[in-house]
């Protein structure tokens, strides 16, 4: 006979949304606090040289932050599954985006990567970092097989996207792209051995056709930084110096001497010598240990979601992200040959701030919407 007491209902395993990741995002707060400091310690001299209100930068990037918090709001209370449906038509868009920047686009420092629009100007190799996490995570989800037909309709975006960007040029984006694409197939469950042939193939195709003359000379430069001290090897001995000056505990926020004209490039892609001269050995270690711990938090994500694509959406805008802040901290250390990538969350930057953001926004969303069974009597 069945117990009148008994309830049907609560014996049936239930299922709970649970909220966000609030350790993820207390580490990207800390982060933006860390970048907000810094832009403005190291843009106010250079705004006062140009004769414009020291807040100037630190504003601008705080506009961005409220565009991207938006975003980020939005894509954490949505079905992160719509982007599988979408990331193909999204993927065109970027596509066109780096078509025009390529016939129209505005030059920085001999490079075209930006579209300008009235006052605002955008990056869209930013926004091609989440297409293609987007279009990797769609495609493995499906198939991990790289030579099955079907599949093409998403690599072809993507090889497209990445032939612009190297003719921006490009190529310390083009590096991460690829990177992060052979750790989301690594993660998808695709052989070690076809990833290592693929990184020797490219490896003997870069010796056999052989750099450009200013590739090879980042290279030179970056090995023997004293032959141009003056020129190209400038900006990688001023921010060894701003290292040295800054030991064990810093000069104090605000008394950095490299950010006054020293580092030209103090508040973007040197940002990080800037800091470590204000803060010192302590405050580096602190901004690694924010991004170890982020990529603690992102790969826990992507391993505990039980979809696919989701599983591969987290760890592809983890390690992406993840391997951006390495690259920017090894180059400003001269661990790394130079190159023109920002410190996430940190650089000033207003389109990699808000693309950054979308992808946090990304990251919560697969973290709230982890599933858990609980049962009668079972913590």
């Amino acid at each position: 006979m069945s117990n009148p007491n008994y309830n049907y209902e609560d014996a049936q395993p239930k299922m709970y949304q649970i909220p966000y990741d609030n350790t993820l995002a207390f580490i990207v707060l800390f982060l933006i606090v860390i970048g907000f400091l810094a832009i403005f310690s190291a843009g106010a001299p250079k705004c006062i040289i140009q004769g414009i209100n020291s807040t100037f930068f630190v504003l601008r990037q705080f506009i961005w932050f409220i565009l991207g918090c938006g975003a980020a709001f939005f894509l954490t209370n949505v079905n992160y599954k719509l982007l599988d449906r979408i990331s193909l038509k999204f993927a065109w868009i970027i596509i066109f985006l780096l078509i025009c920047v390529h016939f129209g686009g505005t030059t920085v420092n001999g490079a075209t990567r930006w579209l300008s629009v009235g006052p605002i100007q955008f990056q869209p190799s930013e926004a091609a970092k989440l297409s293609i996490i987007m279009l990797l995570a769609s495609a493995f989800s499906r198939n991990i097989n790289l030579t099955e037909k079907k599949m093409w309709k998403y690599y072809i975006p993507i090889l497209i996207m990445i032939g612009l960007i190297f003719k921006q040029p490009n190529l310390s984006m083009v590096l991460i792209l690829l990177a992060s694409s052979l750790f989301m197939y690594f993660a998808a469950g695709g052989s070690l051995k076809l990833i290592l042939s693929m990184i020797a193939t490219g490896v003997i195709g870069i010796i056999t056709v052989g750099l450009k003359s200013y590739q090879s000379q980042r290279i030179e430069i970056w090995l023997h930084p004293e032959t141009d001290p003056y020129g190209a090897g400038y900006n990688i001995i001023q921010s060894m110096l701003a290292f040295v000056a800054g030991g064990f505990f810093g000069e104090g926020y605000g008394n950095s001497i490299q950010k006054l004209g020293w580092l030209p490039e103090g508040h973007t892609d040197f940002i990080f010598a800037v800091w470590g001269e204000e803060f010192g050995f302590i405050g580096c270690l602190l901004v690694i240990g924010l991004f170890l711990a982020f990529l603690q938090r992102g790969l826990l994500i992507s391993d505990k979601c039980e979809d696919i694509f989701g599983k591969l959406l987290a760890a592809g805008i983890t390690v992406s992200i993840c391997l951006q802040a390495f690259i920017n901290m090894c180059v400003a250390s001269s661990m790394l040959p130079a190159t023109g990538v920002p410190l996430p969350f940190i650089s000033y930057g207003g389109t990699s701030l808000f693309i950054t953001m979308c992808m946090i926004g990304v990251l919560l969303n697969i973290s709230k919407r982890r599933n858990l069974r609980r049962f009668p009597n079972v913590q």
